[in-house]
């Protein structure tokens, strides 16, 4: 896969992702459902709640280094590494914990519908797809790995300590109110064990595909 084809594919994939954030931030600043909100509270409590997804922020870690490897798909260095396979990561268990436990949940239509499959379908589906053929690789390492999933924890942490006090929790199955602390420990740890599985695979992947890209770029040192 040459340079040139590689940054094609990864602009589309920005292209995709960023369209997709905006029409949900349209919608959110519109009124429009947000999974099982009935109410539409303040703006300002909009778009807090908005960003707060797990599903807003894997999807803008996909837009922005995409647009990044758009301008130089051999792009490389230590903490990129990490947010690159964490936008990877991220977006692969946005995509499977939507389709396992939201997607019965939601009965969405128009636009709404659109920015759900956007967000949830399109944008995981061809983001991996993307990733696998024109990587950039070989990019991982055990360290690498092992900061990717700082940022899932640290999310998770700090949604259920905002829950807690609030009352708000952006996904039903860390609703302690509606499920018992039980349920939701059982969910954390069923979650956690697929990132760990999913960063796995990844850097498996990663490790055994031809280095990518390749036409006038020299390939990165593959790391251990």
């Amino acid at each position: 896969m040459t340079a040139s084809r590689a940054r094609a594919l990864h602009l589309t994939v920005a292209l995709v992702a960023t369209a997709a954030l905006v029409l949900q931030t349209v919608l959110v600043v519109q009124g429009s459902a947000v999974l099982d909100e009935t109410q539409v509270p303040p703006m300002a409590t909009r778009l807090g709640r908005l960003v707060s997804y797990f599903t807003i922020q894997s999807n803008l870690l996909v837009a922005v280094t995409s647009w990044q490897l758009a301008r130089d798909p051999g792009r490389d260095g230590r903490w990129w590494r990490v947010v690159r396979l964490a936008a990877v990561v991220g977006i692969t268990v946005t995509g499977l914990v939507h389709f396992v436990l939201l997607r019965p949940l939601l009965h969405l239509d128009g636009a709404d519908w659109a920015a759900d499959k956007l967000l949830h379908m399109v944008v995981p589906v061809l983001a991996v797809l993307v990733w696998a053929l024109v990587g950039p690789r070989p990019r991982s390492s055990a360290s690498t790995a092992w900061w990717t999933l700082a940022w899932p924890l640290a999310w998770l942490a700090w949604t259920l300590a905002v829950g807690t006090v609030s009352g708000w929790y952006p996904y039903p199955f860390l609703d302690a109110r509606e499920n018992g602390w039980g349920a939701v420990a059982i969910a954390c740890v069923g979650i956690t064990v697929l990132f760990l599985a999913v960063v796995a695979g990844a850097r498996a992947v990663d490790r055994r595909l031809a280095p990518a890209p390749t036409g006038g770029l020299r390939p990165a040192t593959r790391a251990g």
